[in-house]
């Protein structure tokens, strides 16, 4: 009991005094987790924690966000020589995962939102499109006049069977003949 009480008294004292001495800054710096020593707690406490976050998400894409989050987020602080040593990491680690996962639900504008509208395409040049059109025309080449005017009528137009009938003045069944042909020369084509 008496060394106990020598002992904090003499923390106490080392920690009023004004002058600092290399033994407090390193005790300070022994008390906070290196970069290497967080990789090996986070590495050993990943799999319980994911399981967990699967279990709270219902959604293992989420889940798996939710960890990189929080891996993030504790190794700039351990990167940083603020993050403290733990005597439970996973318990450390859950807390912080489920304080991200709470924040994502209080603030709905963090999370991502549905649309119908595709992203921007990045500008190549315009060297993707014209290596696609001249694919496309290579294989078209291939075909037959008829097979050629139903691939091109009814899959890169759009077109009905029926309205590519009416433009090439064949019958809706014949149109269907010639694309089912074009395609599969398309096909053959492609995979020689």
């Amino acid at each position: 009991m008496e060394s106990t009480c020598i002992a904090s008294a003499t923390i106490a004292s080392a920690e009023t005094s004004d002058t600092t001495t290399p033994s407090t800054s390193t005790t300070a710096l022994a008390d906070h987790m290196t970069a290497a020593e967080f990789d090996e707690a986070f590495t050993a406490a990943m799999p319980r924690l994911r399981r967990r976050l699967l279990a709270l998400t219902g959604n293992p894409h989420d889940a798996d966000d939710l960890l990189q989050e929080t891996y993030l987020r504790l190794s700039r602080r351990a990167r940083a020589h603020t993050l403290s040593r733990q005597q439970q990491p996973y318990a450390y680690t859950c807390a912080a995962a489920l304080n991200l996962m709470r924040d994502l639900w209080r603030h709905p504008s963090r999370q991502e939102r549905c649309t119908d509208r595709l992203p921007e395409r990045g500008w190549d040049g315009g060297f993707a499109g014209r290596e696609a059109e001249a694919v496309t025309a290579a294989l078209l080449r291939g075909l037959s006049p008829k097979e050629a005017a139903a691939v091109i009528l009814v899959d890169i137009e759009g077109l009905t069977h029926d309205m590519a009938g009416e433009r090439l003045g064949a019958h809706r069944g014949t149109v269907q003949r010639n694309r089912m042909r074009g395609l599969a020369k398309i096909r053959a084509a492609l995979a020689a």
